[in-house]
């Protein structure tokens, strides 16, 4: 009776054996998707789905591919010289587009990709260097242009979707999406200038997105992006993009002038670190531009053999303690309107009344 139960035993064994080591073919015998699966219905895209591909759908005729070589070729895409390359947005009928100026900045030869394929040649209208940004105008385009929708940019608030369409990497037409993750940034765009009210957003802007669109959810410009932080190179989710309400009147100014002025006063500043080393606070006045508003008003530069004469610590009652702060304060004052500085010399403080001028029409020498 045992020798019966033992030899049961070890057929079960052996049986069980058999099927651990044939499972696997089994398996792929009986199991295997030899043939196309069955496509599985899926329903409806979600609300926030479909907004979101009609919004990519209605912008992306407005976004276009800019390309820039610092020397002109029979070819933009010849092997002479590098191309640096950039997004750029359809601003009117007219074939005008924006985009950043250090996209083209020291360029020669500019060329723009249509989204329906067409390569067309492009001339710089204006450019407004202290706002990071350009204006072209497309030579005889043949295919029909779409301008981009306009929204605003002062009434945007934290937490509210953003999206960016561009040609990161030059890989076009990619669509991003994020937040706003905070308005009235400040970030610098020449030595003494920075532009107010950046909005920063984590909607993913690789280089390449410079120039591109930051949308609202309606699909409306309400940024042209511009500058990220990064410690790489590439995204980590601090991009910036330029205030649309700014990009609307600069534009304006670019297309009827062909230039933005530059408010100022004159002055070419010590730099701060270096007034920060001699213990001083405020805007060390190494030396004022001839027939400048300054010059006119009587300031002075250091002497020649280093003495500093004057010094400015405050504009219309607000301390000043760098460039930028006067350059900004000067923006908000304009071309043709005074500002109050206030001046310290040798000890003694004053107040000076200066117009504001245009510095970029000044000899700069």
């Amino acid at each position: 009776m045992a020798i019966r139960f033992v030899r049961v035993v070890v057929i079960w064994l052996l049986v069980l054996a058999t099927l651990w080591v044939t499972e696997p073919y089994l398996s792929a015998l009986w199991f295997s998707a030899s043939a196309p699966r069955t496509v599985t219905p899926r329903g409806s895209l979600a609300d926030s789905e479909q907004a979101t591909i009609a919004l990519f759908k209605n912008v992306s005729p407005s976004v276009v591919h800019v390309f820039a070589r610092a020397a002109p070729t029979d070819s933009l895409f010849s092997d002479e010289g590098v191309v640096q390359s950039g997004s750029g947005i359809i601003w009117d009928a007219a074939g005008h587009v924006i985009t950043n100026n250090h996209v083209i900045n020291g360029t020669a030869q500019i060329g723009v990709r249509l989204t329906s394929g067409e390569f067309v040649a492009a001339r710089v209208v204006g450019t407004a260097p202290n706002y990071d940004l350009a204006v072209l105008q497309l030579e005889r385009p043949t295919s029909p242009l779409r301008p981009i929708a306009v929204g605003r940019s002062a009434d945007l608030q934290v937490g509210q979707s953003a999206f960016a369409i561009g040609n990161p990497y030059g890989l076009e037409q990619t669509l991003t999406s994020g937040i706003v993750s905070a308005l009235r940034r400040r970030l610098p765009m020449t030595a003494a200038q920075e532009v107010k009210g950046m909005i920063q957003t984590d909607a993913a802007i690789n280089p390449g997105n410079s120039g591109g669109p930051l949308l609202d959810s309606s699909g409306r410009l309400i940024g042209v992006n511009s500058v990220i932080i990064s410690g790489s190179g590439a995204s980590a989710g601090i991009g910036f993009a330029i205030p649309v309400d700014i990009v609307n009147r600069v534009a304006a100014q670019l297309i009827r002038t062909g230039h933005v002025p530059e408010p100022g006063i004159g002055v070419v500043a010590a730099k701060q670190d270096e007034a920060t080393s001699l213990g001083i606070d405020g805007v060390v006045i190494v030396r004022t531009l001839p027939d400048s508003p300054a010059a006119k008003a009587g300031l002075e530069g250091a002497t020649a053999d280093g003495v500093i004469r004057d010094v400015i610590t405050g504009a219309n009652g607000k301390p000043i303690h760098s460039m930028s702060e006067l350059a900004s304060t000067l923006d908000d004052v304009g071309v043709g309107n005074q500002v109050s500085l206030t001046v310290d010399r040798g000890g003694q403080t004053r107040s000076v009344k200066v117009t504001v001028g245009d510095i970029s029409q000044l000899d700069q020498g």
